[in-house]
């Protein structure tokens, strides 16, 4: 091959490469930089102007950091103990003395319960003697409290013929009690308190015959009035034979 043909070749070769360049080039140059455009605002600014900002935020209703002083007053009682049992023990975290605290309410609100409960028991027992919502209880039981504190000026013998005529032996028996002891006490053998028990009584009487005595009208009474069981009229009695025998030893 001769130099000519190399030579022609080479320039053939380098003609391809120059027309792909430049078309590369050509197609390139059409292709023109976008610029998205920037809306610039002109218009005159309305200046806005607030007074009396902070007396109109300033209620309850824009406080959101709730403290103590901003908190209802059984909070702050709860707060207030809370700081005190946390000094008290030396506890190191609120919360905790925080649980404590609650602790110690819920056990307060339970005694203050149960002590209502038991005052309304021990006032219905002391008014009645029994349950007035047991099944058991006697409606037609008129309250002894005023005959109790009035006991040397009730007439008895009126009040007993009155409950037997309605057969209402319990508390017939029941006045029959309150009667031996107002005896006794006329007599000096014991002296009368309506706070006082039947064994206080017991312990103040001397002769063992009217101890003994006594110890067996005490024992019916209890049996009877505070059994919450109805009595027949042999039981009864057999109660009123025992207490009449034991006021008319009293009365020689």
């Amino acid at each position: 091959m001769s130099r000519y043909m190399y030579l022609h070749m080479i320039l053939l070769l380098f003609g391809i490469t120059y027309n792909s360049n430049a078309a590369t080039f050509e197609d390139l140059s059409g292709f023109k930089t976008v610029q998205d455009s920037v809306y610039i605002d002109v218009d005159p600014i309305d200046k806005r102007e607030y007074t009396d900002l902070k007396d109109k935020y300033d209620s309850s209703e824009f406080i959101y950091e709730r403290t103590a002083k901003n908190s209802g007053w059984w909070t702050r009682f709860k707060q207030w103990l809370s700081d005190v049992f946390r000094d008290l023990f030396n506890i190191n975290s609120d919360a905790k003395a925080a649980d404590i605290t609650d602790v110690i309410l819920k056990i307060f609100y339970i005694v203050i319960v149960l002590l209502v409960v038991f005052f309304i028991v021990k006032a219905v027992l002391n008014r009645e003697g029994s349950w007035v919502f047991g099944k058991s209880s006697d409606k037609s039981i008129i309250p002894v409290t005023d005959v109790e504190n009035n006991i040397f000026e009730t007439n008895f013998v009126t009040l007993i013929k009155d409950a037997e005529h309605n057969n209402n032996y319990r508390l017939a028996i029941r006045y029959y009690y309150l009667w031996l002891l107002k005896t006794l006490s006329e007599s000096e053998i014991i002296d009368y308190d309506v706070e006082k028990t039947n064994s206080d009584y017991y312990n103040e009487i001397k002769n063992e015959s009217t101890k003994k005595e006594f110890s067996y009208t005490s024992y019916l009474y209890n049996y009877i009035w505070y059994g919450e069981f109805d009595i027949d009229n042999t039981r009864f009695n057999k109660a009123k034979t025992a207490f009449t025998h034991f006021l008319n030893s009293i009365k020689k």
